[in-house]
């Protein structure tokens, strides 16, 4: 099983898209939240954090944690991998991204326009779970 990190920025009631890249592993060209492979016996808040700065450029003081999920396990049927992924919601102080190497565009949008998306697995369900008071 593949150990994963989520995090939803939220900001003026839109959340934060990314488009993955041709050279990431896995789901290129699909929408997703920002997201990364825990490692080793790694805290899934601390590689949340990590993973934001990296790939929106925004650091630790610029979001504030709203809510930690409970795991989601699934298993992707085309790609073959079972998953469990850690969903965290975050408010973004800045709209302002940074994006890394791993995706091609950004754009925030309202939850009711995720459905237009082609995301990576159950990312829309991640949403509207954690988004939900």
């Amino acid at each position: 099983m593949i150990e994963v990190v989520t995090a939803i920025l939220a900001k003026d009631k839109k959340v934060l898209l990314l488009k993955r890249g041709n050279k990431v592993r896995t789901y290129k060209g699909k929408w997703a939240g920002v997201s990364g492979y825990l490692e080793e016996n790694e805290e899934p808040l601390e590689r949340a954090l990590k993973e934001i700065e990296e790939e929106t450029g925004l650091k630790r003081n610029d979001v504030i944690l709203i809510k930690e999920g409970e795991p989601i396990k699934f298993h992707d049927e085309n790609e073959g991998i079972e998953w469990k992924v850690y969903p965290f919601l975050f408010r973004a102080k800045k709209d302002e991204i940074k994006i890394d190497w791993e995706h091609t565009a950004y754009k925030w949008v309202g939850i009711d326009e995720l459905k237009n998306y082609d995301t990576v697995p159950k990312l829309k369900e991640v949403v509207y779970a954690i988004m939900k008071s």
